[in-house]
């Protein structure tokens, strides 16, 4: 398995991969307190989506 190496990236690239890692949790948040309140399939998708997105950043896997 090939190990993913962000800094190997250009720095338009990097600062992407920062942009979206910072946003994630606050929307994860937000898509949870909504599913909450008024769930769909579409919205369980996304928190799934958004949880894993998450968790990936968390420990470092992107």
């Amino acid at each position: 398995m090939a190990r993913f190496y962000r800094y190997r990236l250009p720095p338009w690239a990097r600062n992407c991969i920062v942009v979206i890692e910072k946003v994630t949790l606050p929307i994860f948040i937000f898509q949870l307190i909504r599913t909450l309140l008024f769930p769909s399939s579409l919205d369980v998708f996304m928190l799934g989506a958004l949880a894993g997105l998450t968790v990936a950043f968390y420990l470092e896997w992107i």
